[in-house]
């Protein structure tokens, strides 16, 4: 266990507490007071600490999904949407008029591209709300132009999950998902944010320039 906490970085206390809560497999055990740990336990400590760290993760929520990856009886595409569903912040369904206006927004949104979804994922309700606030906020801007915001984030997918099937094992899969959406969603904003300053630039820049605030040419007025 000295050993497993030297390679981690994690106190051999914290790993014991990882035993104790089912985070962790027990070692192979060599005497009654040693134990073997292999690679999979250092694999599973840095899942952990990901889980915690990047996604913050409550430890009930780490027992439940590891508890999710762990069973068989439950295919990889599962596995995967179940870490999803874990790291996307959960949302409670509004009520009235409105809401079910921006829920059937949402859905017919998803319907005209041809997704697979779950109607009741808590990344569904995210987007109803959104909607819901776009709508009262006036933002018509956007409301407009949702078919391309979701074919760009199509094509986000398609590389996250590209990136995703070229991992060796599952739980290597689990952290992109956990940590590498995480990562992925900064990434993205700061990508955004780069290149709206630069279509900005190149659209904007000269209508909203000041024409007093110019530096006077030759021959312009004193």
């Amino acid at each position: 266990m000295a050993d497993l906490s030297r390679v981690t970085g994690v106190s051999v206390p914290m790993i014991k507490f990882y035993l104790r809560e089912g985070l962790l497999p027990s070692g192979e055990r060599t005497s009654p007071n040693q134990a073997r740990y292999g690679q999979e336990h250092v694999r599973r400590i840095m899942l952990v600490r990901a889980m915690a760290d990047y996604a913050g993760l409550s430890i009930a929520d780490i027992r439940d999904l590891l508890g999710h990856l762990d069973d068989p009886r439950h295919s990889l595409h599962d596995r995967l949407g179940h870490a999803q569903k874990t790291i996307t912040p959960r949302r409670e369904p509004g009520e009235g008029e409105e809401w079910a206006a921006a829920t059937r927004g949402a859905e017919e949104l998803i319907a005209r591209h041809g997704w697979l979804h779950d109607s009741d994922s808590p990344a569904m309700r995210t987007l109803a709300g959104v909607l819901l606030t776009l709508e009262g906020l006036g933002y018509r801007g956007i409301l407009d132009r949702l078919d391309e915001y979701a074919e760009a984030a199509a094509r986000i997918a398609e590389a996250d999950v590209a990136s995703m099937a070229e991992e060796p094992n599952l739980e290597r899969m689990v952290e992109v998902v956990v940590v590498g959406t995480s990562l992925g969603d900064a990434l993205v904003a700061a990508l955004r944010r780069v290149a709206q300053a630069n279509v900005s630039a190149r659209l904007l820049g000269e209508v909203l320039r000041d024409p007093a605030c110019e530096e006077p040419g030759p021959g312009g007025p004193s």
